[in-house]
């Protein structure tokens, strides 16, 4: 089941909680978890224990203020300073009291609450953190995990808030003891005060992640009253509470409101943002209606994507001349009420700029017209000229140089867009052989480039098959490590576009380390190009390195995209995909339904490598007389889910075999010879196919794995 931007569905929780519950402690793999059964029900009236009330008759002090987490330790001991601010000696009380040396342990227990987190919010893995937090063997200081897990997500955008609430949910009672969820809110609550030093909006956040928790049957309601009873009434933990109560609880519907809260903004995906935009413009232009535009614009609610908005009625401008003044209004109202800023303005028209020699193929006269709206927007004041880039004319007479490259580009567009159709890396390897016949690598290196950045404004399947396209092609490393450079150094302008750049790109880079495409240690030779700790490359960096830091990163990288894992160097688990194409095959033959069969030949979710399932069908065929085979590649292939040229490549690969099929078929050649016919006949193959040298061509190679 797939997840978009790193939200863990409903769907996912119940898999995962399942998962947990139903799990053999006898048959742990490292990505799962068996759990004990717990008699403790999910939602107690009265989750405290009695050594909790013990406990927190003792804690009668507010936790340490929030700074990055942890308090401060000492070099040489690693023992907590008494007189440090970030000290909190009730921490270190309310532990398991059977844990010998309580400060070192809970100090560690910190440490590695927080790696676990970090993970979790680069992973969106809640079986993995759970099987990690157990690891730990440290059930009493499960309070601080929620603690930590809770006030870092605080700290970071809506889609960590929803995975923390999921994960919370996921973990409680199962792996975390309830009375400890309960502990590490009470914690929180506590330290409110501390917490809006760094999070100034505390008071909302920390109520929305409290009525979340009862909503999710993992604290009581009971929770609330019992807090405020045990607060000063001047702490921002009351307000927290009220807030909670009033704000949230209280509210008409409110569960649907609270579980929706987080969740809306990480279903908006960039794909989504561009559709809307493109649909508020086209109705605008429709009904002229600036004052329904202006709503419409402020209920996408992504004021850091509003450069699109410019760039898209700018576009439109520049092409349906008749609507330019009514567009240009649009956006002149907008700046004039705030509601898109001038840095988003400036944004808009700059990447008109970086792509009007593009528009040029499709718009004559472009550099023209743009030159003309500039002037017209900075003439009516909602536009600063000056801080634009130069729109200079092109070079009267450019180098031939720049012309190949120019022209390769284009080609090298066309390429990489027909291997995402077809899937077949033997061809795309002659094209660029073909192309650059000279090996240059430069030409090399903007082919990476090109084909990383086509594959990010796709899908996963996209991603994983540039990913082993790159491990295919055997480029010089070099090159490999240039196109790369190439690539992060634009990311600041493609971050405009795709706002995941830094996420995407650290993973073909980690990618690409796993693939070993590259080597670890050129890793740092593409860090050392980029030393500033703000800019978008020493991000994408720090990313990939967190990556391959993480537990059991070569396995998760692989499978970042949809990949097989491990048994196959690229990420496809080829052998396993040809054990799943023969089981089909053998459970249709038997019997099986034609329809149930094409269901599964789909969900393999490799359209690239059907000519397999030709192939092994075709032998089939062959072997046991029966035609029935040939009945499902005829549905296939009438269906669209086979097409012509995974067809021709099957036969293909049956013709290269075919010395070999004689051993066990005698008349394998004269049998082959009818179905090439008959295949003909009804279309299947082209008239020029036949056996022979022509149909030896290269089909040695898969991605990279002998077939």
């Amino acid at each position: 089941m797939e997840s978009s931007n790193g939200f863990v569905s409903k769907e996912q929780l119940e898999l995962a909680r399942s998962a947990l519950e139903s799990e053999d402690p006898s048959s742990v793999s490292p990505l799962q978890i068996s759990l004990g059964s717990s008699s403790s029900p999910k939602s107690p009236s009265s989750p405290v224990t009695t050594q909790q009330q013990q406990e927190r008759k003792s804690d009668d002090k507010l936790s340490p203020p929030y700074m990055g987490g942890q308090p401060k330790k000492d070099p040489a001991e690693g023992a907590l300073y008494n007189n440090d601010p970030n000290y909190d000696s009730t921490e270190e009380q309310d532990g398991d009291p059977t844990i010998k040396d309580t400060p070192r342990k809970l100090d560690a227990y910190k440490r590695k609450a927080t790696v676990i987190v970090e993970e979790y919010f680069a992973t969106s893995d809640v079986v993995s953190t759970a099987n990690e937090l157990r690891e730990l063997k440290l059930p009493g200081y499960s309070y601080y995990f929620v603690k930590k897990l809770v006030s870092m997500a605080m700290d970071r955008h809506d889609k960590e808030k929803e995975m923390a609430a999921v994960l919370l949910s996921a973990l409680y009672s199962e792996v975390i003891d309830p009375s400890q969820v309960y502990k590490g809110f009470s914690k929180l609550v506590e330290s409110a005060d501390d917490l809006i030093v760094d999070i100034p909006d505390t008071v909302d956040v920390l109520a929305l992640f409290i009525a979340r928790a009862v909503v999710d049957d993992i604290l009581p309601p009971a929770f609330l009253k019992k807090q405020l009873a045990s607060l000063p009434a001047d702490s921002k933990g009351v307000d927290v509470l009220r807030r909670a109560e009033k704000g949230y609880l209280a509210a008409p519907l409110h569960s649907e409101i609270i579980e929706r809260r987080w969740v809306s903004s990480m279903n908006k995906t960039v794909d989504d943002v561009k559709v809307k935009i493109n649909n508020l413009l086209v109705e605008f232009i429709a009904s002229g209606d600036k004052k329904e535009a202006c709503r419409c614009i402020k209920e996408l609610k992504v004021p850091f994507f509003h450069h699109e908005i410019v760039k898209r009625a700018l576009v439109m401008a520049m092409e349906r001349r008749a609507v330019e003044s009514q567009l240009l209004e649009l956006l002149k109202k907008t700046t004039e009420e705030g509601l898109i800023n001038s840095s988003q303005v400036t944004k808009g028209f700059g990447r008109i700029i970086d792509v009007v020699d593009d528009l040029s193929l499709d718009i004559p006269d472009a550099r023209g017209i743009l030159k003309s709206l500039i002037s017209k927007a900075a003439s009516e004041g909602w536009l600063s000229v000056s801080s634009l880039k130069s729109l200079s004319p092109p070079s009267p007479k450019e180098s031939v140089e720049d012309t190949a490259a120019k022209l390769f580009k284009m080609k090298a567009q066309s390429i990489i867009q027909e291997y995402f159709l077809s899937g077949d890396i033997a061809e795309v390897s002659d094209c660029i052989e073909s192309e650059n016949s000279s090996c240059s690598p430069d030409l090399n290196a903007m082919f990476i480039k090109r084909l990383v950045t086509l594959a990010m404004d796709r899908k996963n399947r996209e991603k994983e098959m540039a990913s082993v396209l790159l491990s295919s092609l055997c480029f010089p490393t070099d090159d490999v490590v240039h196109g790369l450079i190439m690539l992060i150094e634009s990311a600041d302008d493609t971050v405009l576009d795709n706002p995941i750049v830094v996420e995407d790109l650290g993973m073909f880079l980690a990618r690409a380390v796993v693939d070993e495409v590259i080597a670890p240690q050129q890793l740092e030779e593409i860090e050392s190009q980029f030393l500033g700790t703000e800019s978008t490359g020493n991000k994408v960096l720090q990313m990939a390195k967190s990556l391959l830091k993480a537990r059991l990163a070569g396995e998760r990288i692989l499978r970042c995209w949809g990949g097989g894992g491990s048994s196959s160097k690229n990420g496809w688990a080829v052998e396993d995909v040809k054990d799943k194409i023969g089981k089909l095959l053998e459970e249709f033959e038997s019997g099986g339904d034609i329809r149930e069969a094409c269901r599964c030949i789909k969900e393999l979710g490799m359209p690239f490598f059907h000519h397999e399932v030709v192939k092994k069908a075709l032998v089939k065929i062959m072997e046991s007389k029966s035609e029935k085979l040939w009945g499902l590649l005829n549905e296939g292939f009438r269906s669209g889910l086979i097409t012509s040229y995974q067809m021709t490549k099957g036969f293909g690969r049956v013709a290269e075999s075919m010395e070999d099929l004689r051993l066990d078929v005698p008349d394998a050649e004269k049998q082959f010879g009818y179905y090439i016919e008959k295949a003909k006949l009804t279309g299947w193959l082209d008239s020029s196919f036949g056996i022979g040298p022509t149909t030896k061509s290269s089909y040695v190679k898969e991605n990279g794995t002998n077939i």
